[in-house]
């Protein structure tokens, strides 16, 4: 990787990035409301959970086929990458969160890269035409900067637990150094994610966390809510 596209997967990795991640859970407030993760072990089970189940599955798979699209110029298979993702995520405040994120980084990544694709994709997204998933944005932002598929992967992979982890330190009052355990325990989960991901089509996502998705649909509905998911 050159010194350029290594400075822009920092970037893009940051917790700086302006693109509201902090404001999300992804059901992680639910199941802490419900008791169902009291502790630091219960936490890094639901995050492995998250990581193969519906991460590699689905978000990993779509980031791939963006990559490779922008890569070609092949916008619409962009929009198709998109579109795919939509539909397999069932919980709609996991759509509508990945959504606003992604339009967040795609906003951002206009305004700092020239490039046709990002100017066409930002116009279908701002006309309802395509969702503007975070994942599939990252993408096709990863690949215009030469930042290699699996490395962007990764960043993903990184970037979803740091986010989680992040809402636990509010909703668990998790320490610091059990966060950075926690981080470290799950590098082989990831690297496995990314793997598994590396063979799958648009059309073979295949999410799977019945129970994630039910939380979900409950935390729509709570009373009090921190997150927006």
């Amino acid at each position: 990787m050159s010194d350029a596209a290594a400075l822009e997967s920092f970037r893009l990795a940051d917790s700086f990035l302006p693109v509201g991640t902090y404001t999300v859970s992804y059901g992680l407030e639910q199941f802490i409301q419900d008791d169902r993760v009291e502790d630091a072990a219960d936490l890094e089970a639901l995050l492995s959970t998250y990581l193969r189940q519906q991460v590699g599955p689905a978000e990993l798979v779509a980031l791939r086929a963006a990559h490779a699209a922008a890569a070609d110029g092949n916008f619409e298979a962009v929009c198709r990458a998109d579109r795919r993702l939509s539909a397999v995520t069932l919980a709609a405040e996991f759509r509508e969160s990945a959504q606003q994120s992604g339009d967040r980084l795609l906003s951002l990544q206009t305004e700092l890269c020239e490039e046709a694709l990002l100017d066409r994709y930002a116009e279908r997204v701002d006309a309802d035409e395509a969702p503007g998933n975070y994942a599939v944005v990252l993408g096709v932002a990863t690949a215009l900067a030469d930042v290699a598929v699996r490395d962007a992967c990764l960043l993903c992979c990184h970037g979803f637990v740091t986010g989680l982890l992040g809402a636990a330190q509010r909703l668990l009052s998790l320490g610091h150094t059990d966060a950075q355990r926690i981080l470290d325990d799950l590098q082989p989960v990831m690297t496995a994610a990314v793997d598994d991901s590396a063979d799958q089509g648009i059309d073979e996502m295949t999410p799977f966390a019945p129970l994630v998705d039910v939380l979900a649909a409950e935390h729509e509905r709570a009373e009090r809510r921190l997150f927006a998911s």
